[in-house]
């Protein structure tokens, strides 16, 4: 097929969202017959028609279903590009839709993504926590703007569809990690560390998670034998329960002092050999989303600068 034409597309789309070849000549302001001849030459240019007869009425065809799928997203897209670009006191605020995966801990989320509420010009800030794979899935499908995670996209990630998924990785950055108690028990643990975490009740991230790998060697690797008392998979729920009183619990050093001020624990011992890493996920290999931008150079030069 030739090159898309998207006037022909926009009256397409126009007559498959108001139903009707009036309704989208009213909308349209030119006549029914145009609306009629352009929607004919690009079901010409496709080679498949758009449209079925069913009754007195017209119904999509599948092909017509799928090119006004996609036709959804690239009219969003360009109404969100003109407010963006517009900015009108009063208009309508830009939108940043943000994906959370489970595993990623709330304060690296918030410092990561905080940024963006301090633009210029308002920004609707969307937050969706759901498990990697599929945020993954969400915004392969445009229903997302960006992902932040505690691992890579995975190359062989594919949709529900069969179709594989691509997306692309942004490192935002990575740290070590803080073994965290509350004050009682870190004094006592603190002075021979790593050793004094024998027998030790220890709150773990759940096997499935890419640091929980990383803690397990590193356990092996050391003279002490910690108990294992609790699993989490939400990272949140696991320092909620460290900070009763029972046990040591992990966190990524970068949020050590918050940590340590919001759950009234205190540090026990880093170790930088288990590194935490986070990524920002897209569907383009060069951001072009502002509020996206701004987050991943923020957590890039400021969160991150010098965390080991």
């Amino acid at each position: 097929m030739r090159d898309l034409n998207f006037h022909h597309l926009r009256y397409f789309w126009t007559v498959a969202r108001l139903g009707s070849l009036t309704r989208a000549s009213v909308e349209l302001g030119v006549s029914v017959p145009t609306i009629s001849g352009q929607v004919s030459e690009l079901e010409d240019d496709i080679g498949q028609p758009l449209f079925r007869r069913q009754g007195r009425g017209r119904q999509l065809s599948d092909t017509g279903q799928l090119v006004f799928d996609y036709a959804e997203r690239i009219f969003g897209l360009g109404k969100d590009l003109t407010d963006a670009l517009l900015r009108r006191p009063g208009g309508l605020p830009g939108r940043l839709v943000v994906g959370i995966a489970d595993a990623v801990p709330k304060l690296v989320a918030r410092s990561v993504i905080e940024p963006a509420l301090k633009l210029s010009y308002p920004m609707r800030l969307v937050c969706r926590q759901d498990k990697h794979d599929r945020l993954v899935a969400e915004l392969a499908a445009y229903e997302l703007d960006v992902v932040i995670s505690d691992q890579p996209a995975g190359t062989g990630a594919r949709a529900t569809t069969g179709t594989a998924l691509r997306a692309f990785n942004h490192m935002l950055g990575e740290c070590g990690i803080s073994m965290l108690a509350p004050p009682a028990l870190a004094r006592r643990l603190k002075d021979d560390f790593p050793r004094s975490l024998d027998g030790v009740p220890m709150y773990m991230p759940t096997v499935n998670t890419p640091l929980r790998a990383q803690i397990d060697a590193w356990l092996d690797s050391i003279p002490a034998r910690p108990v294992i008392e609790a699993e989490f998979e939400d990272s949140a729920m696991l320092k909620t329960f460290g900070q009763l009183g029972h046990g040591v619990f992990p966190v990524a050093t970068v949020i050590e002092t918050e940590a340590c001020r919001q759950y009234h624990v205190t540090p026990v011992g880093r170790v930088k050999t288990v590194r935490e890493r986070f990524y920002a996920l897209t569907v383009q290999r060069r951001i072009i989303h502002p509020a996206v931008a701004l987050i991943c150079g923020a957590a890039r030069h400021q969160m991150f600068a010098g965390a080991t």
